[in-house]
């Protein structure tokens, strides 16, 4: 055998015709001794998912001594003993236990067949799936599945996909001209199609990628030629998707190392363009406190030419007050040196006269202020002179140095503009273009 077989059954605690009721099923299932006479050497199951036996037939009995159903226009009442409540799904896989046990390779299958066969059941009946098994005391390998009915009154029957496709169809009715065989046709022929979607989703999901046909031969009456032939090609179909599914594991190991070599390269990238931002935002605020510092030097430096200029006004005023006051001091020396002669005459025609004692001593003591006016004039003169030459040395260190301060402030603003990051280039514009800012040079 290497077809697919997956079969679905429901249970009530009262049981069928055959007397297999849901304490049967688990007491099978457990292997009990009264259960379990069809097998020579009963083993104990093994759980592949979720919980063991007991734990399903105690949550079962739970949920069926609390489910309650309400008729319309009635009030809840126990749910029949008659009704399903339980939900099996068995599947087998063609190999033996015993070429399982012996066979490394065949045992590495089953497990791939057991992993897709859980995963398939929890895509059918999600937090309904409680329980899979695997019993080892049977001739060939096979699943249990138990799957326990979430809603309020249990019915089994919602899991059924053929039941629901025909319960379906009756409820709706027989159609136009149709009596109630025909209707019981259509609604056997929903059941048929349902199952062979149930049966399809199952070979697609887990039989195609094991190797196993959809039927077996016997159903189709192929010859052993074709039958084999047709085992080769599911066996060349597997190993196509195990090559594919190798391929995709290594596009996708692929793709994430590339995906995390991106992350790593975009959070290098962030951290150098955030570093560099702060570099940035470090050298512009390093250029605006230089430009300030600039900008605070060259008013200082404005303001102490103004000053120096203001002082060599005041220098220059000073000076020609100086040469005004020396020139009326030689005028009044020329004047007194005149004077000594006209008094000498004077004075030897009145020498014996009291007024001409008088007029001596005037003359005496106004030569003494003339001299001393002189004398006052030209150490005013002096020291304006030398006030004069210590402000002109003044304005021109104060030259000199608005000069530094200048050519300092240049030098600031080409380290800026070397510190400061590029400016995007501008879009292209068929308008008329900006004038070019003017140079400090301009400026000045």
């Amino acid at each position: 055998m290497s077809f697919q077989f997956v079969h679905m059954a429901a249970y009530s605690r009262k049981g069928d015709g055959k007397g297999r009721s849901t304490s049967f099923v688990f007491s099978e299932a457990r292997r009990d001794p009264v259960a379990s006479l069809h097998v020579p050497a009963p083993g104990t199951p093994v759980v592949v998912s979720g919980v063991g036996v007991d734990e399903v037939e105690r949550r079962h009995d739970v949920a069926a001594d609390h489910a309650r159903t309400t008729p319309q226009g009635g009030k809840p009442r126990r749910i029949r003993a008659d009704q399903h409540t339980l939900m099996t799904v068995v599947a087998s896989h063609p190999y033996t236990v015993e070429e399982v046990r012996v066979d490394a390779a065949k045992r590495t299958e089953v497990s791939r067949w057991e992993a897709l066969t859980v995963d398939w059941l929890r895509g059918q009946y999600g937090d309904e799936l409680v329980s899979v098994v695997r019993h080892e005391d049977e001739s060939r390998w096979h699943l249990h599945a138990y799957v326990l009915p979430d809603d309020p009154a249990m019915r089994a029957s919602a899991l059924h996909p053929g039941q629901q496709a025909k319960a379906a169809v009756m409820s709706a009715g027989p159609a136009e001209g149709e009596d109630s065989k025909a209707l019981n046709k259509r609604g056997d022929g929903a059941y048929k199609a349902a199952m062979r979607d149930w049966q399809d989703s199952y070979h697609a999901a887990v039989a195609l990628p094991c190797g196993l046909t959809r039927l077996g031969p016997a159903r189709r009456r192929l010859t052993r030629a074709e039958w084999q032939a047709e085992k080769v090609q599911a066996r060349a179909l597997r190993t196509t998707l195990d090559h594919a599914a190798d391929v995709k594991r290594k596009v996708e190991s692929f793709i994430g190392k590339k995906k995390g070599e991106t992350e790593t390269m975009v959070a290098q990238a962030e951290t150098t363009t955030a570093a560099l931002k702060a570099e940035a935002a470090a050298a512009k605020a390093e250029s605006d406190r230089l430009l300030a510092e600039a900008k605070t030097a060259t008013d200082d430096a404005k303001a102490a030419q103004d000053k120096a200029v203001r002082e060599q006004r005041k220098a220059s005023w000073m000076m020609t007050r100086v040469r005004e006051a020396d020139a009326h001091v030689r005028s009044a020396s020329a004047r007194l040196q005149r004077l000594p002669s006209l008094l000498r005459t004077v004075l030897d025609g009145f020498r014996k006269s009291k007024v001409a004692d008088r007029i001596r001593a005037a003359v005496d003591s106004e030569m003494d202020r003339l001299r001393e006016q002189a004398t006052a004039a030209s150490d005013r003169a002096r020291k304006a002179d030398t006030d004069r030459r210590m402000a002109e040395e003044r304005a021109r260190t104060l030259d000199r140095t608005l000069s530094e301060t200048i050519a300092q402030r240049d030098a600031a603003r080409k380290e800026i503009a070397r510190l400061r990051p590029p400016e995007p280039e501008p879009a292209y514009s068929m308008g008329p273009r900006p004038s070019p800012r003017p140079t400090s040079r301009q400026t000045k």
